[in-house]
Formats: C-alpha cells, sequence, structure tokens
C-alpha cells in the first residue's frame, strides 16, 4: 500500500522508541503475525513498520483537524534511512502549514488521464457537434492524441508536450497536425472549465502555414462540365452535381436532402440546425433552374430523399461519377467542393455583397466569406469607373457653361 490512515482500531504492535538507523533497520525481527512499528526517539511520528513476511517501509503518523492519520513513505532499502527521516520532516512541516499530505497523495493517484478527458470530451461535448465533425474528432483522439499521451495526467501535461506532437504529426501532415491541437487545445479548454488544470498547455502554439486553395470555374468551363454531365448516363449522380453547382451547398447536405426540407411552391429549401455544419437552421432560396431540377425529379423519384441510394438511404457517394464527368470535361484539377467555390464566384462577380454570399452558403461568421472579397474587385472597379465618368461630364458641363 503506498499510504494508509490510522483509526482508533488500530491494532499495529510497536517497539518501545529508539533512533532509527540502518542498522537497527536491519536487525528487527519480523513479527510472528500482522505488523510491528518502531517509532523513532527524535521526530515523533516517524517510523519503521515491519510485516510477518519480512517487509520494512517507513512511515509518518501525524495529526490533522482531528484526525489521526498514518501516510506509508517508501520502502526499505529503496529508502534509506536519512532520505525517509527528511521526507518526513518535509512533510510534518506541510501538516504544521495546515495541509494534509496524504489526502494530496490520494488526489494524486486519482487525478484525471488525458485518456478521462477524452472520455468526458466524448460524453459531454462531442454530441453538440456535427456527425462527421465529431467523427473526425473521434479519429484525431483515438488515433494521435491518445497514443502518444493517453496515460499520462491531465496535469502534468506541459506545452512542449503538445509542441512535440504537433511537431511528430507535421513531419508528414502539416495541416492535419494544426487541426489536432485545435482539437487538443479544445478538450483542456474544457479540463480549464472543470477545474482539472488552472492553464491550457496547447494554447498558442505555432501553426504550420494553410494555404487555402482558390479554384473556380470561369463560364466556359462551367458549360464544359454541363455538356459533360448531359453525357453521362447515371443520371441520380449527374443530378447531385448539377444541384450542387446550383445551391453552393455542402456535399454531404445535398446527398442527404429530403423532399420534406423542400417548399418547391414557395422555392425555399430549410436545413434544420442538426444537418447543417454550423449547427443553425439554414433557410435558403432556390433559383428557378434549382426548382425545375427538383420538379423532374419529384415525377421520378419516389421515398423521402432526393438522391437515393439503395434501400430507400441517401445516395453515399458520387466519386465515380465525378471522376468520370471531370475528365470528360477536362477539369482534373477541380475537386467537388470546389464547385461550391465556384456557386459563390458567380455571386461575387455580379456584385453581390459578402454578407449576401455568407447568407447564401450559410455562414455564421463573416471572416469565413472574407475569401470571396477579391472577387468582388471587378464590380467595385467598374461603379469608381461610373463615378469618375460621372465626374468628366459634370466638368465639361461646367466648362461648357463658363464659357458661354
Amino acid at each position: 500500500m503506498p499510504f494508509d490512515s490510522l483509526s482508533i482500531t488500530d491494532t499495529l504492535r510497536t517497539h518501545p522508541k529508539k533512533r532509527l538507523n540502518d542498522r537497527l533497520v536491519r536487525s528487527l525481527a519480523p513479527p510472528a503475525k500482522g505488523n510491528r512499528i518502531t517509532y523513532d526517539a527524535d521526530l515523533k511520528g516517524f517510523g519503521l513498520r515491519v510485516t510477518a513476511a519480512g517487509a520494512r517501509a517507513f512511515v509518518l503518523n501525524y495529526r490533522i483537524k482531528g484526525r489521526e492519520r498514518r501516510m506509508t513513505i517508501g520502502s526499505y532499502p529503496d529508502w534509506t534511512v536519512l532520505a525517509a527521516r527528511r521526507e518526513a520532516e518535509s512533510l510534518k512541516r506541510l501538516v504544521d502549514r495546515g495541509d494534509d499530505p496524504l489526502l494530496f497523495r490520494e488526489r494524486e493517484r486519482h487525478a484525471p488521464t488525458v485518456k478521462d478527458l477524452f472520455a468526458k470530451y466524448q460524453s459531454e461535448h462531442l454530441p453538440n457537434k456535427a456527425p462527421r465533425a465529431a467523427a473526425d474528432d473521434r479519429s484525431m483522439w483515438q488515433k494521435l492524441i491518445l497514443p502518444a499521451m493517453g496515460t499520462t495526467k491531465v496535469a502534468d501535461i506541459t506545452s512542449y508536450d503538445c509542441d512535440r506532437l504537433h511537431r511528430d504529426i507535421s513531419k508528414d501532415r502539416p495541416i492535419r497536425a494544426n487541426r489536432v491541437l485545435e482539437v487538443l487545445r479544445k478538450g483542456f479548454d474544457l479540463a480549464l472549465r472543470w477545474g482539472w488544470i488552472d492553464r491550457n498547455p496547447a494554447s498558442g502554439f505555432r501553426r504550420n502555414p494553410e494555404n487555402k486553395r482558390s479554384r473556380y470555374l470561369d463560364e466556359t468551363e462551367i458549360e464544359r462540365l454541363f455538356d459533360a454531365l448531359s453525357k453521362h448516363g447515371e443520371e441520380t449522380s449527374c443530378d447531385v452535381i448539377r444541384f450542387l453547382l446550383l445551391t453552393g451547398c455542402r456535399k454531404g447536405e445535398g446527398l442527404k436532402a429530403r423532399w420534406d426540407q423542400f417548399d418547391l411552391n414557395a422555392g425555399i429549401w430549410t436545413k434544420q440546425s442538426n444537418e447543417t455544419k454550423q449547427r443553425k437552421l439554414h433557410r435558403v432560396p432556390l433559383s428557378k433552374a434549382t426548382i425545375q431540377l427538383l420538379r423532374n425529379r419529384q415525377a421520378t423519384i419516389k421515398g423521402d430523399f432526393v438522391f437515393p441510394g439503395k434501400h430507400d438511404r441517401p445516395l453515399t457517394d458520387i466519386k465515380r461519377t465525378w471522376l468520370a464527368v471531370r475528365s470528360i470535361a477536362g477539369l482534373e484539377d477541380v475537386r467537388i467542393h470546389d464547385l461550391r467555390h465556384t456557386y459563390a464566384s458567380v455571386l461575387a462577380s455580379q456584385g453581390l455583397s459578402l454578407p449576401v454570399i455568407g447568407a447564401l452558403l450559410g455562414h455564421t461568421q463573416a471572416q469565413t466569406t472574407l475569401r470571396y472579397a477579391h472577387l468582388i474587385d471587378d464590380t467595385l472597379r467598374a461603379a469608381t469607373e461610373v463615378v469618375a465618368d460621372n465626374l468628366s461630364k459634370s466638368q465639361r458641363v461646367e466648362k461648357t457653361l463658363c464659357g458661354a
């Protein structure tokens, strides 16, 4: 036992007090049964316990808040008499200050580990995230965080530990390393809220550079894409691609779209909070072309889902169709998510404001939409030319009037 408490029912026998030294400790004979403690004559409460099996361990008895306690310091000969005496003196100073060293040791023994942090994170935080995001978080914990630090006490994790994990992952997955540290930082934020730690060791880590990809289809490429879709035989997958480009929605939202989300007469698509990445209700108007696409499908499709797969479940993937279509169109460098960027770029090029673009895309933060700000430059430049032209005309009129 690393520690124990002493009560009035303790039946351990004791030797008369003697000053403990190595010769005495080695010479003490084991009792016939039970335990026997020999207390030190100079340091009150400090003693050596010998069991019937011959095991020897240093102990300290002390009283705090009216309660008598016994704490095991360590076994002999792992602990020398001198080292055990110094530890006992240090522990008695804690008691004199009103601290209970045995209670501290118990708390340390039961302090939560990073594995415990994940268990609480998983039960209390992940249910608030979208299923796909929650699954990604869980994967980062299980595959990268827990193998590196799962058995370590949360309070013992240092900033160096977090930076080392970031460096190790960064060797071949720099962007993933950033995401892992973001998840870990959130976990320690929660531990801070729960009173497990008093600072977050994962805060302030140095991120790896991330150059966000910006690939937009121009008008000619869009025409080539629609032409390729018309030549492909998989109608459902092709309709998903058309739908993504016409609405700018995320792929998961399009694949899981249900008929009860749409009011085709009003031209409105309503996605509930549990169906969106931002976890908020998103109500978005539909274009005439989108409504027509949906009506065409509604006339031939039965079931709950707009793009059904097998067994009246939603279609789960369109990768094979997408690879074939983009190859036909000569767009091998285009990803499915770039259709969403293209939708935003068309809005921006037509002079729509960033708040409007953000509302249509379902962004909850203006910062997210700022990546499309440069696309509005041409529209703004044209507006400045209008002003310049009008000012020029005004000057010519003024000169003409003055000359007259």
